[in-house]
């Protein structure tokens, strides 16, 4: 079967996103760095062209394009976390320095690529077999940016959801 991976377009920023990135997920890595044997319309020779590289345990490649990438939402990075320290380290890494906080636990980092920064409990209290704990969990999570544990079990538990 064919190997699967996510590529990510960047104008010329491609090296410092994926250490950037793989300094932060664990079970990350650079697994090659393919520079180019000349100059070529974005760059250099000897620049990174493409860089392959494992998150979380998944298998992705950054690409070196020459101009910026414009990535709309349709698609993003999505990283469970296992608690509200995890959540509060990624969300304030991933949107220093430019990045932007969207919504429902969506947000951009400074290169422009979307992530979902999503608590592992998330999709477990969406999918309670009570459908009026569901309801109060989607409509807290939908008032929030950054998704706030605590808020989310309290939803939950039929109370307030206000972090």
């Amino acid at each position: 079967m064919a190997r699967v991976s996510t590529c990510l377009w960047f104008g010329k920023e491609a090296e410092a996103a994926v250490r950037f990135y793989v300094s932060l997920i664990p079970d990350s890595r650079i697994d090659h760095v393919q520079r180019a044997p000349g100059p070529w319309p974005g760059g250099e020779a000897g620049e990174p062209i493409l860089i392959v590289f494992t998150l979380g345990g998944q298998s992705f490649q950054a690409l070196n394009g020459g101009l910026p990438a414009d990535y709309g939402t349709a698609a993003s990075v999505s990283v469970p976390c296992r608690d509200q320290a995890e959540v509060d380290r990624l969300w304030s890494a991933l949107t220093a320095e430019g990045g932007a906080e969207i919504a429902c636990g969506w947000l951009r980092d400074r290169w422009g690529v979307p992530w979902q920064i999503v608590p592992e409990i998330l999709p477990r209290l969406l999918a309670d077999p009570d459908p009026g704990v569901a309801a109060r969990v989607f409509t807290a999570m939908q008032s929030m940016v950054k998704l706030d544990i605590a808020a989310l079990e309290r939803a939950a538990a039929g109370g307030e959801s206000t972090p």
